[in-house]
């Protein structure tokens, strides 16, 4: 399919002067939302645990996750603790996010769109 790469609007929920728009992956063989440590330092976030995270490579690290962030992608938002990753890497969205904001990604222009069902708002299922 390639690489999807969509421009989102991340806010400390509980510091809402500190923002930052960024170009992130979207991943929909990642389960959360993933930053640098240099940017969750400048949106003042807190640790709340640790979790262990498995790579594409199988590799296993212990990472810390931080919260809480509002999450602005395609006109939808929601709010989302973050796991960190080393300084400088590529910030991502996991599917848990894709599915709670109600986004599908149109493989035939490598892009992230409204669920077709569903585009004047998100729909949550309860089943």
């Amino acid at each position: 399919m390639g690489k999807v790469i969509e421009r989102a609007k991340i806010t400390s929920l509980f510091e809402p002067t500190k923002s930052a728009e960024v170009e992130a992956v979207i991943d929909t063989g990642a389960t959360m939302v993933v930053l640098p440590l240099d940017l969750v330092t400048k949106l003042g976030l807190r640790k709340i645990r640790d979790t262990k995270v498995r790579y594409a490579n199988n590799r296993t690290e212990f990472k810390s996750v931080y919260g809480v962030v509002t999450l602005e992608l395609k006109g939808r938002v929601g709010n989302f603790d973050v796991l960190g990753e080393v300084e400088g890497s590529q910030p991502l969205v996991g599917q848990t996010v894709l599915e709670e904001l109600d986004l599908v990604v149109d493989p035939r222009t490598r892009t992230l769109v409204p669920n077709p069902k569903s585009p004047e708002m998100p729909v949550v299922e309860i089943l």
